[in-house]
């Protein structure tokens, strides 16, 4: 039976045009790469898909922007710009969800503490919306326990680019990325 649901939840990924492999059933070593289309945003770094079927919530890989719903913790300032910059990538201007491709990094965890999954988000025309929100100065970047991820040089340049353009956080907050409103 357990046999059967996993079929059918990847036969719905490769019609959605997904890899055959959804993350967090794969193992270490190959990226793994999943047909998902976004549900909502959260914040400025955390999204809503809808892949295989089921909706999961999706941090994206090596970034960290302000926080504005982390329980206990006062809204940051960039926080609500952040997610708006996020929500005009992911949703686009009708609203509706664009469909992304979802890639995890054998080099990371395939979920985090709170069980969401952890992948970089990629449009169709292959933006990286976590090197976005980067490169426009709204998201920090963000190695995990010291173990950098594939795409750490990248996104490090990009960091350096959008602190030097003084855009974003950097422009709206002093640079500060966890200084409260």
């Amino acid at each position: 039976m357990r046999r059967l649901l996993l079929l059918a939840v990847l036969a719905a990924v490769v019609a959605l045009g997904g890899s055959s492999a959804l993350p967090g059933l794969g193992g270490r070593g190959e990226a793994t790469r999943s047909g998902a289309r976004v549900v909502r945003v959260v914040d400025g770094d955390t999204l809503a898909v809808r892949v295989g079927g089921r909706e999961e919530r999706v941090r994206l890989l090596g970034i960290d922007t302000p926080e504005s719903v982390k329980p206990d913790t006062p809204v940051e300032c960039g926080a609500k710009a952040a997610a708006r910059a996020l929500r005009r990538r992911a949703l686009g201007s009708g609203g509706a969800g664009r469909r992304v491709r979802l890639v995890s990094d054998p080099t990371q965890d395939e979920r985090d503490r709170f069980g969401r999954l952890l992948a970089y988000v990629e449009l169709r025309d292959g933006t990286d919306l976590g090197r976005s929100q980067v490169r426009d100065g709204w998201a920090e970047v963000f190695v995990f326990d010291d173990h950098p991820f594939r795409r750490v040089g990248d996104y490090r340049r990009a960091a350096r680019r959008a602190r030097a353009g003084d855009r974003g956080v950097w422009r709206a907050c002093g640079g500060d990325f966890h200084r409260a409103q």
